[in-house]
């Protein structure tokens, strides 16, 4: 049994887990699901780490998109944390940025989905959001997402990164091959520079909702190493 620790990406929150957390219960895991503030890259590691205080023991963190960078930092010099496991997600190294790290490959073809707002927050694009980021969820459910998206403050992607805590850590990455908004050889490269545990799932960059019991086992995996 673990303690996990599931951060979201930009625009959502912790309900973007919610088909993967009956299976991890399933599983005999402690979960909680943590609430950006995405006011800040520096914000939000903050709130992660606050929710890995809830627990008693040792921590996994599980991460989607954005929350990759997120988590890396979190469990930088964090002794409660014992593993990360990064799904379509960003593994930034020291003095990285999310648009440092798109530059490295091709744009993916749904990257225009992200609207700009004023006072630097964005948000994504509904009529575009099933296309370009859950293609393989039912356009209802896409739609709903979309719904209720949250928006996010451009510091969230434009601060620098700190030292990655991947490379400290057991580590397992899963890349998404369908995704249209992460282009999914940037996630291979992010999984082989970190020597993650890698899997490919055919998936969306929801593959969190798409394929949550692929997730979960994921997850499993890698709280099992670290034990």
């Amino acid at each position: 049994m673990a303690e996990i620790v599931l951060v979201h990406g930009a625009w959502s929150d912790g309900s973007a887990w919610l088909d993967v957390i009956p299976a991890l219960h399933r599983q005999g895991h402690r979960v909680r699901a943590a609430h950006l503030p995405m006011t800040s890259l520096a914000d939000d590691i903050a709130e992660v780490r606050r929710e890995v205080t809830t627990f008693s023991g040792p921590v996994v963190l599980a991460a989607h998109s954005y929350g990759g960078a997120v988590i890396s930092g979190a469990a930088k010099d964090n002794p409660q944390v014992s593993a990360l496991t990064y799904f379509a997600a960003y593994v930034p190294d020291e003095g990285e940025t999310v648009p440092s790290m798109n530059a490295l490959f091709p744009g993916a073809p749904g990257k225009d989905v992200v609207m700009s707002h004023e006072n630097g927050w964005s948000s994504l694009d509904p009529d575009r959001f099933h296309y370009a980021l859950a293609a393989d969820v039912a356009s209802d459910r896409a739609a709903a997402l979309a719904a209720v998206q949250r928006r996010a403050r451009a510091e969230c992607f434009l601060a620098p990164a700190g030292p990655g805590a991947w490379r400290d850590l057991p580590t397992g990455y899963a890349v998404s091959t369908e995704d249209r908004i992460l282009n999914p050889d940037l996630q291979r490269w992010f999984a082989e520079r970190a020597g993650a545990d890698c899997v490919e799932l055919s998936a969306s960059h929801y593959s969190l909702l798409s394929q949550p019991e692929a997730v979960a086992t994921m997850i499993d995996k890698i709280a099992a190493r670290s034990e």
